[in-house]
């Protein structure tokens, strides 16, 4: 069974930045796509990115394009998602998730694995 723990959130000033990390158990990351995804109150979940195993090929959804970064340290068994430009929308709890599948989509919100997330407020 894969866990997953995602930490590094907090309280962020509009046009601030964030860098949230994932720490993930066994080999997972090495084999298999992994994504972050959030939900904010009263929305819907949203997939952000993913990156794949091979080459580290990554995916974004359009509101991420441009200000979110994902990356992925195997020797540390960690994923991290670079948030840049924040602003109040992106209060939300963010997710990281895998389905131990190869390919990445980030319309997928429902995951097989997918640890406690982490809070990020975007407020002055």
């Amino acid at each position: 069974e894969v866990q997953l723990q995602a930490s590094g959130g907090g309280l962020v000033q509009p046009r601030g930045s964030v860098t949230l990390s994932c720490a993930v158990s066994g080999s997972a990351l090495d084999f298999f796509a992994m994504s972050w995804f959030r939900q904010a109150p009263g929305k819907e979940r949203e997939g952000l990115a993913c990156i794949t195993r091979s080459w580290g090929d990554t995916q974004y959804a359009p509101s991420a394009v441009g200000r979110f970064t994902i990356s992925r340290d195997s020797a540390k068994n960690t994923m991290y998602l670079q948030m840049n430009s924040l602003k109040p929308d992106d209060t939300a709890i963010y997710y990281c998730a895998t389905d131990l599948q190869f390919d990445c989509d980030t319309t997928k919100v429902q995951y097989d694995y997918s640890g406690q997330g982490t809070q990020v407020t975007v407020s002055s």
